[in-house]
């Protein structure tokens, strides 16, 4: 099963995630990461690099983030949200996001 971005990430978007992924899944988005799950080949290398804990394993996903998996695959299938390989800087206010929960009304370009 692939790996699933959930809503940690949005307003957020560290991306030290996508050093360590040796298969090149993951899309951005203006204010978002997703991963590819057809691209995925569940190694785990990107969890422990997400400092605010946005990413799952499908059969870890808490309960009320499982709509993540869909949306996900929708976002990575998007033209417009293009591959990711190398780190970026956080979004301007990322520490101001991080703790908060509940941040899929803010996510953009979907």
């Amino acid at each position: 099963m692939p790996f699933v971005v959930t809503d940690s990430c949005i307003l957020c978007k560290y991306t030290s995630c996508v050093d360590v992924c040796p298969m090149n899944c993951f899309r951005e988005g203006p204010n978002f990461l997703v991963i590819a799950p057809d691209e995925c080949i569940d190694c785990s290398l990107c969890v422990s690099e997400c400092p605010v804990n946005a990413i799952y394993g499908e059969a870890e996903l808490p309960a009320e983030q499982r709509h993540f998996i869909q949306l996900n695959a929708e976002l990575a299938a998007r033209a417009d949200w293009k591959p990711i390989t190398r780190s970026t800087a956080p979004l301007p206010e990322h520490e101001r996001w991080r703790a908060i929960s509940d941040k899929l009304a803010f996510l953009d370009g979907v």
